[in-house]
Protein backbone atom coordinates (compact mmCIF):
# COMPACT_ATOMS: atom_id res chain seq x y z
CA UNK A 1 0.00 0.00 0.00
CA UNK A 2 1.52 3.44 -1.04
CA UNK A 3 1.99 6.26 1.37
CA UNK A 4 0.44 9.40 1.36
CA UNK A 5 2.16 12.51 1.26
CA UNK A 6 1.16 15.43 2.30
CA UNK A 7 2.29 18.62 3.15
CA UNK A 8 1.77 18.43 6.70
CA UNK A 9 3.90 15.05 6.60
CA UNK A 10 6.83 16.59 4.87
CA UNK A 11 6.47 19.86 6.90
CA UNK A 12 7.39 17.59 10.41
CA UNK A 13 10.02 16.26 8.54
CA UNK A 14 12.23 19.32 8.52
CA UNK A 15 14.45 20.43 11.44
CA UNK A 16 13.10 23.80 11.88
CA UNK A 17 16.21 25.30 14.67
CA UNK A 18 18.97 24.17 11.35
CA UNK A 19 20.14 27.72 11.21
CA UNK A 20 21.20 27.47 14.78
CA UNK A 21 23.75 24.00 14.09
CA UNK A 22 27.43 25.23 14.19
CA UNK A 23 28.60 24.77 10.63
CA UNK A 24 32.56 24.99 9.40
CA UNK A 25 31.45 28.32 7.34
CA UNK A 26 29.35 29.80 9.89
CA UNK A 27 32.83 29.23 12.02
CA UNK A 28 35.05 30.49 9.49
CA UNK A 29 32.91 33.73 8.75
CA UNK A 30 33.03 34.28 12.30
CA UNK A 31 36.87 33.92 13.20
CA UNK A 32 37.04 36.22 10.23
CA UNK A 33 34.94 39.16 11.29
CA UNK A 34 36.74 39.18 14.48
CA UNK A 35 40.30 38.79 13.11
CA UNK A 36 40.33 41.04 10.08
CA UNK A 37 39.09 44.51 11.88
CA UNK A 38 41.86 43.37 14.38
CA UNK A 39 44.75 42.69 12.56
CA UNK A 40 43.73 46.20 10.45
CA UNK A 41 43.68 47.77 13.79
CA UNK A 42 47.03 46.51 14.70
CA UNK A 43 48.01 47.67 11.42
CA UNK A 44 47.39 51.00 11.47
CA UNK A 45 48.83 51.43 14.74
CA UNK A 46 51.97 50.04 13.98
CA UNK A 47 52.13 52.41 10.64
CA UNK A 48 51.38 55.09 12.87
CA UNK A 49 54.13 54.34 15.80
CA UNK A 50 56.79 53.53 13.26
CA UNK A 51 55.87 56.87 11.50
CA UNK A 52 54.89 56.13 8.53
CA UNK A 53 51.60 57.57 7.14
CA UNK A 54 51.30 56.05 3.69
CA UNK A 55 48.39 54.70 5.65
CA UNK A 56 46.28 58.00 5.49
CA UNK A 57 47.45 59.32 2.01
CA UNK A 58 44.86 58.96 -0.98
CA UNK A 59 47.37 57.69 -3.17
CA UNK A 60 50.76 57.83 -4.66
CA UNK A 61 53.00 61.01 -5.31
CA UNK A 62 54.42 62.62 -8.35
CA UNK A 63 57.97 61.78 -9.29
CA UNK A 64 58.70 64.97 -8.06
CA UNK A 65 57.74 65.02 -4.54
CA UNK A 66 57.93 60.80 -4.14
CA UNK A 67 60.85 61.44 -1.11
CA UNK A 68 57.68 62.70 0.75
CA UNK A 69 55.46 60.18 0.83
CA UNK A 70 56.22 59.00 4.27
CA UNK A 71 56.44 63.25 5.48
CA UNK A 72 53.11 64.33 5.26
CA UNK A 73 53.85 66.89 7.89
CA UNK A 74 55.54 68.82 5.31
CA UNK A 75 52.79 69.79 3.06
CA UNK A 76 49.87 69.34 5.27
CA UNK A 77 49.31 71.40 8.96
CA UNK A 78 49.05 69.01 12.02
CA UNK A 79 46.66 70.21 14.08
CA UNK A 80 45.09 68.09 17.06
CA UNK A 81 46.68 65.07 16.11
CA UNK A 82 45.46 64.64 12.83
CA UNK A 83 46.39 65.98 9.17
CA UNK A 84 45.13 69.22 7.65
CA UNK A 85 43.28 67.60 4.13
CA UNK A 86 45.19 70.34 1.74
CA UNK A 87 48.30 71.34 1.69
CA UNK A 88 49.28 75.10 2.51
CA UNK A 89 50.54 77.22 0.68
CA UNK A 90 53.31 78.43 2.93
CA UNK A 91 54.69 74.62 2.83
CA UNK A 92 55.11 74.61 -1.44
CA UNK A 93 56.51 78.15 -0.71
CA UNK A 94 58.75 76.78 1.43
CA UNK A 95 60.77 74.89 -0.71
CA UNK A 96 59.82 76.37 -4.37
CA UNK A 97 60.94 79.56 -5.53
CA UNK A 98 58.49 80.86 -7.97
CA UNK A 99 56.37 83.63 -7.84
CA UNK A 100 52.31 82.75 -7.28
CA UNK A 101 49.86 83.41 -9.85
CA UNK A 102 48.75 86.72 -10.46
CA UNK A 103 45.89 88.27 -8.77
CA UNK A 104 42.45 87.20 -9.26
CA UNK A 105 39.50 90.08 -10.61
CA UNK A 106 36.67 87.68 -10.57
CA UNK A 107 33.91 88.78 -8.22
CA UNK A 108 33.54 86.26 -5.30
CA UNK A 109 36.51 84.79 -6.03
CA UNK A 110 39.62 84.25 -3.52
CA UNK A 111 43.41 83.89 -4.24
CA UNK A 112 44.46 81.05 -6.01
CA UNK A 113 46.00 78.13 -3.79
CA UNK A 114 48.76 76.35 -5.64
CA UNK A 115 47.20 73.17 -5.09
CA UNK A 116 44.21 73.81 -6.91
CA UNK A 117 46.31 74.02 -10.18
CA UNK A 118 49.26 71.67 -8.74
CA UNK A 119 47.10 68.09 -7.55
CA UNK A 120 49.15 65.83 -5.60
CA UNK A 121 48.53 62.00 -5.16
CA UNK A 122 47.87 61.43 -8.35
CA UNK A 123 50.49 58.48 -8.90
CA UNK A 124 53.85 59.57 -10.71
CA UNK A 125 52.22 62.50 -12.64
CA UNK A 126 54.05 65.41 -13.94
CA UNK A 127 52.47 67.72 -11.32
CA UNK A 128 53.01 71.41 -13.02
CA UNK A 129 51.11 69.63 -15.59
CA UNK A 130 47.96 71.45 -14.33
CA UNK A 131 44.45 69.93 -15.72
CA UNK A 132 42.24 72.02 -18.02
CA UNK A 133 39.58 71.98 -15.53
CA UNK A 134 41.63 73.85 -13.24
CA UNK A 135 42.34 76.39 -15.75
CA UNK A 136 38.83 76.56 -16.91
CA UNK A 137 37.77 77.01 -13.34
CA UNK A 138 38.60 81.23 -13.77
CA UNK A 139 39.04 81.11 -17.08
CA UNK A 140 35.57 79.72 -18.46
CA UNK A 141 33.84 82.91 -16.67
CA UNK A 142 36.57 85.30 -16.82
CA UNK A 143 34.87 88.77 -15.41
CA UNK A 144 36.39 91.73 -14.77
CA UNK A 145 35.49 93.55 -11.09
CA UNK A 146 34.82 96.67 -13.79
CA UNK A 147 35.40 97.66 -17.04
CA UNK A 148 36.58 95.77 -19.81
CA UNK A 149 38.88 92.81 -19.91
CA UNK A 150 41.74 92.42 -21.86
CA UNK A 151 41.54 88.37 -22.97
CA UNK A 152 39.02 86.01 -24.15
CA UNK A 153 37.07 85.76 -20.80
CA UNK A 154 34.97 82.22 -21.70
CA UNK A 155 38.25 79.56 -22.66
CA UNK A 156 36.95 75.97 -21.32
CA UNK A 157 39.86 74.63 -23.48
CA UNK A 158 41.86 74.31 -26.72
CA UNK A 159 39.34 73.30 -28.33
CA UNK A 160 36.78 74.97 -26.71
CA UNK A 161 36.76 78.82 -26.57
CA UNK A 162 40.10 79.28 -27.27
CA UNK A 163 40.35 82.56 -29.51
CA UNK A 164 42.65 82.96 -33.01
CA UNK A 165 46.17 84.20 -31.41
CA UNK A 166 46.54 87.80 -31.05
CA UNK A 167 49.42 88.20 -33.41
CA UNK A 168 46.97 87.28 -36.41
CA UNK A 169 43.96 89.86 -35.09
CA UNK A 170 43.72 93.32 -36.52
CA UNK A 171 47.61 94.04 -36.37
CA UNK A 172 49.82 93.22 -39.39
CA UNK A 173 53.55 93.18 -39.00
CA UNK A 174 55.48 96.57 -38.70
CA UNK A 175 58.77 95.27 -40.68
CA UNK A 176 59.72 98.20 -42.52
CA UNK A 177 62.40 95.95 -44.93
CA UNK A 178 60.37 94.92 -48.72
CA UNK A 179 60.02 91.03 -48.70
CA UNK A 180 58.41 89.18 -51.14
CA UNK A 181 58.06 85.95 -50.32
CA UNK A 182 56.15 84.74 -53.33
CA UNK A 183 59.15 85.38 -55.55
CA UNK A 184 61.81 83.91 -53.28
CA UNK A 185 59.83 80.78 -52.60
CA UNK A 186 60.18 80.33 -56.47
CA UNK A 187 63.46 79.38 -59.08
CA UNK A 188 64.43 82.90 -58.91
CA UNK A 189 67.68 83.64 -60.35
CA UNK A 190 70.62 84.18 -58.26
CA UNK A 191 72.09 87.72 -59.88
CA UNK A 192 72.14 89.77 -62.89
CA UNK A 193 73.72 86.60 -64.48
CA UNK A 194 73.50 83.93 -62.25
CA UNK A 195 71.74 80.55 -62.27
CA UNK A 196 68.69 80.22 -61.47
CA UNK A 197 68.00 78.77 -58.17
CA UNK A 198 65.21 77.23 -55.77
CA UNK A 199 65.29 78.98 -52.38
CA UNK A 200 63.81 76.88 -49.12
CA UNK A 201 63.22 78.12 -45.46
CA UNK A 202 66.05 77.19 -43.87
CA UNK A 203 68.50 79.16 -46.34
CA UNK A 204 67.21 82.23 -44.52
CA UNK A 205 65.40 81.12 -41.57
CA UNK A 206 67.96 79.57 -38.50
CA UNK A 207 67.20 78.85 -34.75
CA UNK A 208 70.26 80.61 -32.77
CA UNK A 209 72.04 77.51 -31.84
CA UNK A 210 72.23 76.38 -35.46
CA UNK A 211 74.97 77.64 -37.64
CA UNK A 212 74.04 80.29 -39.67
CA UNK A 213 73.03 79.67 -43.51
CA UNK A 214 75.70 79.93 -46.05
CA UNK A 215 74.80 79.02 -49.30
CA UNK A 216 73.72 82.29 -50.07
CA UNK A 217 76.40 83.96 -47.96
CA UNK A 218 79.33 86.49 -48.68
CA UNK A 219 82.18 86.30 -46.27
CA UNK A 220 83.25 89.69 -46.95
CA UNK A 221 80.15 91.01 -45.18
CA UNK A 222 79.61 87.97 -42.54
CA UNK A 223 83.48 88.81 -40.75
CA UNK A 224 82.23 92.83 -41.28
CA UNK A 225 81.51 94.87 -38.13
CA UNK A 226 78.45 97.33 -38.77
CA UNK A 227 77.93 100.57 -37.14
CA UNK A 228 74.18 100.49 -36.49
CA UNK A 229 73.34 100.00 -33.05
CA UNK A 230 70.55 97.20 -32.14
CA UNK A 231 67.96 99.98 -32.49
CA UNK A 232 68.26 99.67 -36.15
CA UNK A 233 67.63 96.17 -36.35
CA UNK A 234 65.25 94.10 -34.14
CA UNK A 235 63.12 94.77 -31.57
CA UNK A 236 61.14 92.96 -29.24
CA UNK A 237 57.41 92.44 -28.73
CA UNK A 238 55.72 94.61 -27.17
CA UNK A 239 53.85 93.37 -24.27
CA UNK A 240 56.62 91.74 -22.14
CA UNK A 241 57.37 87.96 -22.43
CA UNK A 242 57.38 85.54 -18.92
CA UNK A 243 60.39 83.97 -18.22
CA UNK A 244 60.24 80.24 -17.91
CA UNK A 245 61.98 78.00 -15.78
CA UNK A 246 63.68 76.04 -18.15
CA UNK A 247 67.04 77.33 -19.84
CA UNK A 248 66.67 78.07 -23.43
CA UNK A 249 68.00 75.86 -25.51
CA UNK A 250 68.52 78.14 -28.65
CA UNK A 251 66.45 75.64 -31.14
CA UNK A 252 63.02 77.56 -30.14
CA UNK A 253 62.39 80.67 -31.89
CA UNK A 254 64.15 81.87 -35.66
CA UNK A 255 66.96 84.39 -35.35
CA UNK A 256 66.11 87.37 -37.26
CA UNK A 257 67.53 87.62 -40.66
CA UNK A 258 70.84 89.10 -41.67
CA UNK A 259 72.03 90.59 -44.68
CA UNK A 260 75.26 88.83 -44.57
CA UNK A 261 74.62 85.36 -44.00
CA UNK A 262 70.93 85.21 -46.18
CA UNK A 263 70.72 88.00 -48.87
CA UNK A 264 74.30 88.94 -49.69
CA UNK A 265 74.69 85.83 -52.19
CA UNK A 266 72.62 87.31 -54.47
CA UNK A 267 71.70 91.04 -53.82
CA UNK A 268 74.87 92.60 -55.19
CA UNK A 269 76.01 96.05 -53.45
CA UNK A 270 78.56 96.95 -56.35
CA UNK A 271 78.57 100.86 -57.05
CA UNK A 272 80.74 100.97 -60.12
CA UNK A 273 81.81 99.00 -62.92
CA UNK A 274 86.33 99.85 -62.06
CA UNK A 275 85.33 98.25 -58.73
CA UNK A 276 84.37 94.10 -57.97
CA UNK A 277 83.22 94.83 -54.62
CA UNK A 278 80.40 96.37 -53.12
CA UNK A 279 79.91 98.64 -50.57
CA UNK A 280 79.23 98.07 -46.85
CA UNK A 281 75.79 96.90 -45.75
CA UNK A 282 76.33 99.92 -42.95
CA UNK A 283 74.71 103.50 -42.35
CA UNK A 284 75.12 106.21 -45.48
CA UNK A 285 77.96 107.95 -43.72
CA UNK A 286 79.98 104.70 -43.51
CA UNK A 287 78.86 104.45 -47.12
CA UNK A 288 79.66 107.53 -48.17
CA UNK A 289 83.24 107.12 -46.62
CA UNK A 290 83.87 103.98 -48.45
CA UNK A 291 83.11 105.44 -51.66
CA UNK A 292 85.34 108.18 -51.26
CA UNK A 293 88.22 106.29 -50.02
CA UNK A 294 87.89 103.88 -52.87
CA UNK A 295 87.67 106.48 -55.34
CA UNK A 296 90.60 108.59 -53.67
CA UNK A 297 92.40 105.29 -53.89
CA UNK A 298 91.57 104.68 -57.58
CA UNK A 299 91.79 107.81 -59.38
CA UNK A 300 95.33 107.77 -57.52
CA UNK A 301 96.20 105.16 -59.14
CA UNK A 302 94.82 105.85 -62.91
CA UNK A 303 95.50 109.22 -63.04
CA UNK A 304 94.74 109.86 -67.18
CA UNK A 305 91.33 108.84 -66.75
CA UNK A 306 90.84 112.88 -65.39
CA UNK A 307 90.23 113.71 -69.06
CA UNK A 308 86.99 112.55 -69.15
CA UNK A 309 85.02 112.37 -72.56
CA UNK A 310 81.69 112.65 -72.80
CA UNK A 311 79.39 109.25 -73.67
CA UNK A 312 76.45 110.33 -75.76
CA UNK A 313 74.30 107.12 -74.48
CA UNK A 314 74.22 108.37 -71.62
CA UNK A 315 72.63 112.13 -72.17
CA UNK A 316 69.55 112.64 -70.64
CA UNK A 317 66.54 114.43 -72.33
CA UNK A 318 66.18 117.89 -70.77
CA UNK A 319 69.65 118.07 -68.85
CA UNK A 320 71.99 120.41 -70.51
CA UNK A 321 74.66 118.60 -72.60
CA UNK A 322 77.82 118.72 -71.27
CA UNK A 323 80.93 119.61 -72.95
CA UNK A 324 82.89 116.77 -75.93
CA UNK A 325 85.33 116.21 -73.10
CA UNK A 326 86.37 117.55 -69.75
CA UNK A 327 89.37 117.64 -67.15
CA UNK A 328 88.79 117.18 -64.04
CA UNK A 329 90.69 117.76 -61.01
CA UNK A 330 91.44 114.81 -58.35
CA UNK A 331 88.72 116.39 -55.79
CA UNK A 332 86.43 117.18 -58.68
CA UNK A 333 86.71 113.30 -60.43
CA UNK A 334 86.36 111.66 -56.63
CA UNK A 335 83.50 113.97 -55.99
CA UNK A 336 81.49 113.32 -59.28
CA UNK A 337 81.92 109.64 -58.99
CA UNK A 338 81.06 109.43 -55.53
CA UNK A 339 77.75 111.86 -56.34
CA UNK A 340 76.91 109.12 -59.08
CA UNK A 341 77.38 106.25 -57.23
CA UNK A 342 75.53 107.59 -54.52
CA UNK A 343 72.89 108.34 -56.50
CA UNK A 344 72.60 104.38 -57.84
CA UNK A 345 72.96 103.62 -54.03
CA UNK A 346 69.98 105.45 -52.50
CA UNK A 347 67.53 105.09 -55.73
CA UNK A 348 67.84 101.57 -57.18
CA UNK A 349 70.17 99.34 -54.78
CA UNK A 350 69.09 100.51 -51.03
CA UNK A 351 65.34 101.24 -51.82
CA UNK A 352 65.11 97.43 -53.28
CA UNK A 353 64.84 96.56 -49.43
CA UNK A 354 64.86 99.59 -47.27
CA UNK A 355 62.94 102.90 -46.57
CA UNK A 356 64.49 105.78 -46.61
CA UNK A 357 63.82 109.17 -45.91
CA UNK A 358 65.96 112.16 -45.69
CA UNK A 359 66.94 114.59 -43.27
CA UNK A 360 65.52 117.76 -44.81
CA UNK A 361 62.14 118.61 -45.37
CA UNK A 362 60.88 116.42 -48.47
CA UNK A 363 61.51 113.06 -50.10
CA UNK A 364 63.82 111.63 -52.47
CA UNK A 365 61.29 112.62 -54.98
CA UNK A 366 62.58 116.03 -54.83
CA UNK A 367 66.26 115.18 -55.35
CA UNK A 368 65.43 116.18 -59.26
CA UNK A 369 64.64 119.18 -58.61
CA UNK A 370 68.20 119.66 -56.60
CA UNK A 371 70.14 117.92 -59.18
CA UNK A 372 71.80 120.83 -61.02
CA UNK A 373 73.49 121.72 -57.79
CA UNK A 374 74.13 118.62 -56.40
CA UNK A 375 75.57 116.85 -59.55
CA UNK A 376 78.14 119.99 -59.65
CA UNK A 377 81.77 118.85 -58.89
CA UNK A 378 82.47 122.34 -58.24
CA UNK A 379 79.65 123.80 -56.49
CA UNK A 380 80.45 124.35 -52.66
CA UNK A 381 77.64 122.49 -51.42
CA UNK A 382 78.53 119.24 -52.43
CA UNK A 383 79.64 118.11 -49.05
CA UNK A 384 76.04 119.05 -47.73
CA UNK A 385 74.41 116.73 -49.92
CA UNK A 386 71.60 115.54 -47.62
CA UNK A 387 71.85 111.67 -46.58
CA UNK A 388 69.27 109.36 -46.47
CA UNK A 389 67.98 108.03 -43.08
CA UNK A 390 67.31 104.22 -43.08
CA UNK A 391 63.92 102.97 -41.61
CA UNK A 392 64.77 100.54 -38.33
CA UNK A 393 63.77 97.23 -39.39
CA UNK A 394 61.46 96.56 -36.46
CA UNK A 395 61.96 92.20 -36.79
CA UNK A 396 59.43 91.15 -33.81
CA UNK A 397 61.61 88.91 -32.29
CA UNK A 398 58.48 87.13 -30.35
CA UNK A 399 54.72 87.12 -31.59
CA UNK A 400 53.41 85.12 -28.85
CA UNK A 401 55.06 86.38 -25.68
CA UNK A 402 53.19 84.56 -22.96
CA UNK A 403 53.66 81.09 -25.10
CA UNK A 404 56.19 78.24 -24.83
CA UNK A 405 56.81 77.38 -28.12
CA UNK A 406 59.62 75.23 -29.61
CA UNK A 407 60.46 74.51 -33.42
CA UNK A 408 62.90 71.57 -32.44
CA UNK A 409 59.65 69.59 -31.72
CA UNK A 410 58.09 70.01 -34.95
CA UNK A 411 61.59 69.55 -37.35
CA UNK A 412 59.63 66.41 -38.64
CA UNK A 413 57.48 68.78 -40.52
CA UNK A 414 58.37 71.22 -43.28
CA UNK A 415 57.83 74.44 -42.44
CA UNK A 416 55.05 75.65 -45.34
CA UNK A 417 53.19 72.59 -43.63
CA UNK A 418 52.21 75.22 -41.10
CA UNK A 419 53.58 78.25 -42.67
CA UNK A 420 51.37 77.99 -45.82
CA UNK A 421 51.11 81.81 -46.03
CA UNK A 422 54.66 82.14 -47.32
CA UNK A 423 53.95 80.68 -50.68
CA UNK A 424 52.10 83.52 -51.51
CA UNK A 425 52.84 86.25 -49.36
CA UNK A 426 53.81 89.51 -51.66
CA UNK A 427 53.92 92.36 -48.57
CA UNK A 428 56.65 92.12 -45.72
CA UNK A 429 53.45 93.83 -43.55
CA UNK A 430 51.87 89.89 -44.16
CA UNK A 431 51.95 88.10 -40.48
CA UNK A 432 52.77 84.14 -41.66
CA UNK A 433 52.14 82.82 -38.43
CA UNK A 434 50.14 79.33 -38.28
CA UNK A 435 46.44 80.15 -37.00
CA UNK A 436 44.99 78.36 -34.38
CA UNK A 437 43.41 75.58 -36.85
CA UNK A 438 46.57 74.84 -37.81
CA UNK A 439 47.43 73.77 -34.64
CA UNK A 440 44.45 72.19 -33.71
CA UNK A 441 44.98 69.54 -36.89
CA UNK A 442 48.34 68.21 -34.47
CA UNK A 443 47.13 69.35 -30.93
CA UNK A 444 43.67 67.71 -29.94
CA UNK A 445 42.89 65.58 -27.51
CA UNK A 446 42.99 61.42 -27.67
CA UNK A 447 45.54 59.29 -27.71
CA UNK A 448 46.46 59.72 -31.41
CA UNK A 449 47.04 63.48 -30.82
CA UNK A 450 49.74 65.77 -29.79
CA UNK A 451 49.51 67.13 -26.16
CA UNK A 452 46.28 70.25 -26.22
CA UNK A 453 45.67 70.98 -22.71
CA UNK A 454 46.73 74.55 -21.48
CA UNK A 455 49.80 73.93 -19.97
CA UNK A 456 51.62 72.69 -23.25
CA UNK A 457 51.52 76.54 -24.45
CA UNK A 458 50.88 78.50 -21.58
CA UNK A 459 53.28 79.26 -18.51
CA UNK A 460 51.75 81.57 -15.36
CA UNK A 461 54.56 82.24 -13.24
CA UNK A 462 57.35 84.90 -14.24
CA UNK A 463 60.54 83.28 -12.90
CA UNK A 464 62.38 86.51 -13.33
CA UNK A 465 60.71 87.44 -9.98
CA UNK A 466 61.52 84.29 -8.64
CA UNK A 467 62.72 84.63 -4.85
CA UNK A 468 65.57 82.81 -2.87
CA UNK A 469 64.48 79.81 -0.43
CA UNK A 470 66.12 79.03 2.85
CA UNK A 471 66.39 75.75 2.99
CA UNK A 472 64.86 73.72 5.97
CA UNK A 473 64.15 70.00 5.18
CA UNK A 474 66.63 66.85 5.97
CA UNK A 475 66.04 63.79 4.08
CA UNK A 476 64.74 61.81 5.99
CA UNK A 477 67.84 58.91 6.10
CA UNK A 478 70.19 61.35 7.00
CA UNK A 479 67.78 62.49 9.94
CA UNK A 480 67.59 59.24 11.19
CA UNK A 481 71.93 58.62 10.64
CA UNK A 482 70.69 55.41 8.54
CA UNK A 483 72.12 57.21 5.53
CA UNK A 484 75.52 58.21 4.35
CA UNK A 485 77.39 58.52 1.64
Amino acid sequence: MARTRTTKKLAQRIDLNYFKRPTPLKRAKFWLSLLLPLLALVWIAWRGFSGDHRVYSSGRMSEAHAILEKECATCHVQQAGAFSARAADSACLACHDGPVHHPVSIVGRKELRCAECHTEHRGRVNISAASNQSCAECHSELGPNGGTSRYASNIRSFEDGHPEFTALRNRGDPYTVRLNHAIHMKPIRRGPTGPAVQLTCGDCHRPAAVPRPTAYSDASYVGAKVSYAESKGPVPSVAIPLIRRQPASGRELMTPVRFANACAGCHLLTFDSRFDLGVPHDEPEVVRAFLIKKFQEYIAAHPNELREVRDPNRDLTGKPLLPEFQVLTPAQWVAEHTSDAQELLWRKTCTQCHMLTYRFEGSLDTIPKLAPWLRSPKDSKFDQKPLPEILPALTTLRWMPHAKFDHSAHTGFTCVSCHVKALTSTESSDILLPGIATCQTCHAPGPDHAESRCFECHTYHDWSKRKEVTPRFTLPALRTGNGGH
